[in-house]
C-alpha cells in the first residue's frame, strides 16, 4: 500500500521512496516557488593517501576563472564552470599522514583532552544533518569502504562522519548494504532480503501492483520520470547480483586468496555514486558522506603499486608517480559521471538536482602525508558559492572556513565550525 501523499510504495519487504512527481502534489514548486526554494543537499566525498600535488592542483599563479585545467582534473573539463578548486587550506592541528578523513570534516585536535591520545569533534556533515535530517527518512547516509579503510589511508573512524560527542558514525560498508538500507523494509530480516536478491526478485516486484495503480494517476512526464527511476533501481540490482553471492562465502584461510568482489574499486565507487543519486532523488536524505576506497581502486586499474608506497612517489617517481596520476584521473572521471547524473535528474520546477546540491571532494593530506594545502574541490549550486574558479587563499587558511562557508550558504544555522575563523569571502558568489 502507498503511504499518505503517495511518496512511498510499500510492501512487507520493500519501501520504495518516490522521486518528486508533479502529479503527486509537487506542482506547487513549478509555479509558485523559485529554484532557491528546493531542498538543499550536501555530499562529502572523502579520500585517503592524498593526491598528486604537481598535476592535480591548478597553477596558483593563475587564480580566477581563466585557468588551464591540470592533468588530474582534465576529465572534469565539461563541468569546469560548475566546480571550484580551493588552494591554501590547512588543518592546523592535524599532522597525521595516515588519517586522510578522520579529521577532514572536523578539524579537531586529537590531543586536546589531557590524558587522552585521541579526541575528535562533530563533523560538518553531521552539523548539517542535525538541521536537514528533520525532514527526511534518514538524518544522513554514510557510505564507507569497510575493511579497505586502513589500506585506503583513512585512519580511525567508521565513515567520514563523527557525532556531537566526537564518536564515529558507522557507514554502509559496500553497495549491497547501502542498497538494502535505502530500498528494503527495515523490519525485514537481512537474510530474507539477501534471499530475494539471490532469487532475482527485484525489490520492485513486491510493489508492482501498487505502482501500476499509481501510474494511472500520473501525467506523461511523471510516468516517464518514474519509469526511468525504476529502471535505475533494476540496473543497480543487476550490478549487485554477483556481489550478493560473495557475501555468503565464508572468509578463506590465509593460504587461500580471498574472493574478489566484481564491483571492487572503480565499479564499486561508480555504483555507490548511483545509489547516492537515488537517495537524493527521493529525498530519503539530504546529507551524504562517502569514505572512498583507494587500494581496490588501484587494483581495479591494474596498478601494482601498494597504496601507501604510491603516496611517497617523490622518492622514486616512475611507477609510483604514474600510479598516483592514474588514481587522480580515475577519481575525476567518476566525479564527472556523478555530476552528469545529478544534472540529468530533473526537479518539478524544471531545475536539476545539481542546482540544489553541493559536493565537497577532498582529503586531509596531499602528497607524502603533507597536511598543508588540503586538496579541496567544491561542485554544485546548492550553497550559492562561486563556481568555475581557481581560488588561491592565503597559506594557512583553516579548512574549516570552507566548511563554515558551505554550511552557511546551504542555510545551516551555525556561527563557527572546528577551528574556523570566518567564512571565505572569495568563495561567495
Amino acid at each position: 500500500m502507498t503511504s499518505s501523499r503517495r511518496q512511498f510504495l510499500r510492501s512487507s519487504t520493500s519501501l520504495i521512496a518516490l522521486p518528486f512527481l508533479e502529479s503527486l502534489g509537487f506542482r506547487r514548486f513549478a509555479s509558485a516557488a523559485t529554484v532557491a526554494s528546493r531542498p538543499k543537499r550536501l555530499v562529502f566525498l572523502g579520500l585517503g593517501w592524498g593526491l598528486t600535488t604537481e598535476t592535480w592542483f591548478p597553477d596558483n599563479q593563475k587564480p580566477g576563472a581563466d585557468y588551464p585545467l591540470p592533468l588530474g582534473l582534465e576529465p572534469l573539463a565539461r563541468h569546469k564552470a560548475d566546480f571550484s578548486v580551493l588552494q591554501g587550506l590547512t588543518h592546523r592541528f592535524v599532522n597525521a599522514g595516515h588519517q586522510g578523513s578522520t579529521f577532514w570534516l572536523t578539524g579537531a585536535n586529537q590531543f586536546a583532552v589531557p590524558g587522552k591520545s585521541f579526541h575528535n569533534t562533530i563533523s560538518a556533515d553531521q552539523v548539517a544533518a542535525a538541521q536537514f535530517g528533520r525532514e527526511t527518512r534518514f538524518t544522513s547516509l554514510q557510505l564507507d569502504c569497510g575493511t579497505y579503510a586502513g589500506n585506503s589511508g583513512h585512519g580511525p573512524g567508521l565513515s567520514v562522519a563523527w557525532d556531537a560527542s566526537g564518536k564515529p558514525v558507522a557507514g554502509q560498508k559496500n553497495p549491497v548494504e547501502a542498497f538494502h538500507r535505502l530500498f528494503s523494509s527495515e523490519d525485514t530480516p537481512i537474510e530474507k532480503r539477501k534471499t530475494l536478491l539471490r532469487q532475482r526478485h527485484s525489490v520492485l516486484d513486491t510493489v508492482l501492483e501498487d505502482a501500476h495503480d499509481l501510474r494511472r494517476g500520473l501525467g506523461n512526464d511523471d510516468n516517464a520520470k518514474l519509469e526511468e527511476y525504476f529502471e535505475g533501481i533494476r540496473d543497480i540490482e543487476i550490478r549487485l547480483g554477483k556481489d550478493e553471492q560473495w557475501l555468503e562465502i565464508p572468509r578463506p584461510k590465509p593460504s587461500m586468496p580471498a574472493p574478489k568482489s566484481v564491483l571492487a574499486g572503480y565499479k564499486e565507487i561508480e555504483l555507490m555514486y548511483d545509489i547516492l543519486v537515488a537517495a537524493l532523488q527521493t529525498d530519503s536524505t539530504r546529507v551524504i558522506g562517502y569514505r572512498q576506497p583507494v587500494d581496490t581502486l588501484l587494483t581495479s586499474l591494474d596498478i601494482k603499486v601498494f597504496p601507501h608506497d604510491m603516496s611517497h612517489y617523490h622518492s622514486t617517481m616512475g611507477e609510483k608517480l604514474d600510479a598516483s596520476q592514474r588514481r587522480d584521473t580515475a577519481n575525476s572521471e567518476l566525479l564527472a559521471g556523478l555530476i552528469d547524473k545529478l544534472k540529468a535528474s530533473k526537479e518539478p520546477d524544471g531545475s536539476s538536482l545539481f542546482d540544489h546540491t553541493t559536493i565537497a571532494f577532498g582529503t586531509n593530506t596531499r602528497t607524502e602525508h603533507n597536511g598543508d594545502n588540503c586538496p579541496t574541490l567544491l561542485a554544485g549550486h546548492g550553497a550559492g558559492l562561486k563556481m568555475g574558479h581557481n581560488i588561491v587563499l592565503p597559506k594557512g587558511t583553516p579548512l574549516c572556513n570552507a566548511w563554515l562557508t558551505l554550511l552557511q550558504g546551504s542555510g545551516v544555522q551555525v556561527e563557527r565550525h572546528g577551528d574556523s575563523t570566518g567564512p571565505i569571502k572569495e568563495l561567495l558568489a
